[in-house]
């Protein structure tokens, strides 16, 4: 599993056996079961993670009891709620598990004493969270001026074969539009 961790930094950043035996210890291996939540809306939140194996979810449960997918996140992928970790404050989102699942968990005490004593795992940070801002923005461009069909078949090549992994309801959750109407496009 940690080969995994590594090889996913060093698409970035070089380091040295050393280096990334150091930037290990800095994180936990934990395993969770399909269904589990992994944030809770309104409670703090203590984790980045990083996902090795599964799928998981960030969803804003409205106050009608409406779910408002924001992210799916699977294997190589970060997902957390990024204000309440680096503020202390508590999450906007659930997260959850869709299938069975393996992490590396970082807290941002040991993100932040990580950054400091190795820089280049600061380098390392800035360039994912740039990457998953820019994601943010693109998703956020196509929610609001492409038609639905455009956001389907933009999901289909963005991410090949996770609509096969996920209830049709969720994909219309995450697209904005009813389950009717995805069902449609699915036809298409």
């Amino acid at each position: 599993m940690k080969e995994i961790l590594r090889e996913h930094i060093e698409e970035i950043i070089q380091l040295t056996d050393d280096e990334f035996a150091y930037v290990l210890s800095h994180f936990t291996l934990k395993n969770f079961k399909k269904h589990q939540i992994v944030v809770h809306q309104d409670d703090p939140v203590k984790y980045n993670f990083f996902i090795l194996k599964g799928l998981m979810k960030s969803a804003r449960i409205a106050s009608d009891g409406k779910e408002h997918i924001v992210q799916f996140a699977m294997e190589n992928w970060w997902i957390t709620d990024l204000e309440a970790f680096h503020y202390g404050t508590n999450s906007k989102f659930t997260i959850d598990c869709l299938e069975d699942a393996t992490t590396y968990t970082i807290t941002l005490e040991n993100k932040t004493k990580l950054c400091r004593e190795l820089s280049k795992m600061e380098h390392f940070f800035h360039i994912k969270t740039t990457a998953g801002y820019i994601a943010l923005q693109k998703r956020v461009l196509c929610l609001i001026s492409s038609k639905a069909q455009d956001r389907y078949h933009n999901l289909l090549e963005q991410y090949p074969g996770l609509i096969r992994r996920l209830p049709k309801t969720m994909i219309a959750s995450f697209l904005g539009v009813s389950r009717e109407t995805l069902s449609r496009l699915d036809l298409n």
